[in-house]
């Protein structure tokens, strides 16, 4: 959606005068792309939710805990992630700290706005009865919080909302929510953020749940989707492109007109897990088709998908999936996976037809009207218990706990590196376990800056670079 001159020179404004940041992302056509420098960015990424859901408060979540996110952030750039998954965020604390460190690393955000509380998202059976008031408020709460972030990558309407189980217009209510959280953006933030899907890996019925929604309607843009992730745990210890059913889906995939990508990978019938499915990911035969991946999970929980263990005491402890994990991103490609294909960034969206959707779910695109106060919660922003976040000063780079590799050696010398103005996290061809001191890379080519604990020097206001990468963003959303 366009924005004001204005607007865009308020944001590079806002942001010039605090920390160095990341570049804020767009969607053109099937890829995300460097809104500054235009590359294509491709999700390296880890689903991010320490405790689970039940661990989740409605005053605390896993980003208002600065010492926890300085750890977490150094081992997950040290993996050699760009990217991480919230699913569950409380729109009253306090998240600054903890998404000015992951910006520093170089990593993105990418955030579900529903949480595990009575009304806290779509009911899959019967959604009428909680899109109302009460329930926008999370979600807006959330936008509100988080908006100001240039790191925030984008937003999830919903997870899993449709299934063989769910009720059959199940859609026209996640459509409804984003056609909301659009016109909310829209009027509250200073920038454009993309809003999507993540979607249950229902094979019948995904083609056509990615054209639903996906496709315009002509008294309705808004509720489209801007891109689609899919939970995906079809590739299973020694499985194939083939067998793993990945053929399939980059052949279903390859024309839909918005960035697709996993949303949740990694299959843990076979442990410990070896992540070969991370050269299909990128590798020339998906890579047109998918825009990366986040792999499920970092914390060790009661389902067993932890790439590492979080310790009574605070410490960490990497398990043997973590090194596997790291080794497969070592061996990207970056500038191929990065290249921009104006093929793909071209790429419109169709005009909604209900005589393309073959299987069992909603043909309708009768999108519901905003209920219960919905559309005065848009005109006037919501505010009310809500901590609407800015990027601070990282003062410090040492975390205070132990990490310590998979044969149980405290790794020393972790660190947060903190990465030239703009650059994002990428593998650094390193392996962790048994090593000494910490490591990364940046994509702009610029060596790390100095990161001494206390080195608030290199983040403090000022970087020219930051300054005119953000007014570029502007002159060129005009």
């Amino acid at each position: 959606m366009p924005l004001s001159y204005a607007k865009l020179l308020a944001a590079a404004c806002g942001l010039a005068s605090t920390a160095s940041a990341l570049h804020p992302l767009v969607v053109e056509g099937k890829d995300f792309v460097n809104s500054v420098t235009k590359d294509r960015f491709q999700i390296i990424g880890v689903d991010y939710q320490p405790g689970g859901s039940a661990a989740f408060k409605k005053t605390a979540d896993p980003l208002s805990d600065k010492d926890t996110c300085l750890r977490d952030a150094a081992v997950l750039q040290r993996l050699g992630v760009n990217a991480i998954r919230v699913y569950n965020l409380a729109p009253s604390a306090d998240h600054d700290a903890c998404a000015s460190i992951f910006n520093a690393a170089g990593i993105y955000m990418f955030l579900d706005v529903n949480s595990p509380l009575t009304n806290g998202a779509l009911d899959q059976t019967a959604p009428w009865t909680t899109y109302n008031h009460f329930y926008m408020q999370q979600v807006f709460g959330v936008i509100e919080a988080f908006k100001n972030y240039p790191n925030t990558a984008a937003f999830f309407s919903a997870n899993e909302v449709i299934s063989e189980s769910s009720t059959e217009n199940a859609g026209i209510y996640i459509r409804a929510v984003q056609r909301d959280m659009h016109q909310y953006i829209e009027k509250h933030a200073n920038r454009s953020i993309p809003v999507g899907y993540s979607a249950a890996d229902v094979r019948p019925l995904l083609v056509d749940t990615a054209y639903y929604l996906s496709c315009n309607l002509e008294n309705s843009t808004e509720s489209r989707s801007d891109f689609f992730g899919l939970n995906s745990y079809s590739w299973c210890g020694d499985a194939t492109y083939t067998s793993s059913g990945y053929n399939v889906l980059t052949q279903d995939f390859k024309d839909i007109s918005m960035p697709v990508f996993f949303s949740e990978t990694g299959c843990n019938n076979v442990k410990p897990r070896v992540f070969s499915e991370i050269e299909a990911i990128y590798g020339p035969d998906m890579s047109s088709s998918l825009s990366g991946a986040l792999v499920y999970e970092y914390s060790q929980e009661a389902n067993d998908y932890g790439l590492v263990v979080i310790n009574s005491n605070g410490s960490v402890s990497l398990r043997v999936d973590y090194d596997n994990l790291q080794k497969q991103y070592n061996k990207l490609d970056l500038k191929a996976i990065t290249q921009s294909n104006s093929s793909q960034t071209s790429m419109n969206a169709p005009t909604c037809n209900p005589d393309e959707i073959t299987s069992n779910i909603t043909k309708s695109f009768d999108i519901p009207k905003q209920v219960d106060g919905i559309d005065k919660l848009i005109a006037n922003g919501y505010t009310t218990d809500v901590h609407v976040g800015q990027l601070v000063d990282v003062t410090s780079t040492t975390p205070s706990q132990q990490v310590y590799d998979t044969n149980g050696n405290i790794i020393s010398g972790i660190k947060l590196n903190v990465l030239s103005d703009d650059a994002t996290n990428t593998p650094s061809n390193t392996t962790t376990s048994g090593s000494t001191s910490s490591s990364g890379t940046t994509t702009s080519g610029s060596s790390a800056a100095a990161t001494s604990s206390g080195a608030a020097s290199s983040l403090t206001a000022g970087s020219m670079t930051g300054i005119g990468g953000l007014l570029a963003f502007a002159l060129m959303a005009l």
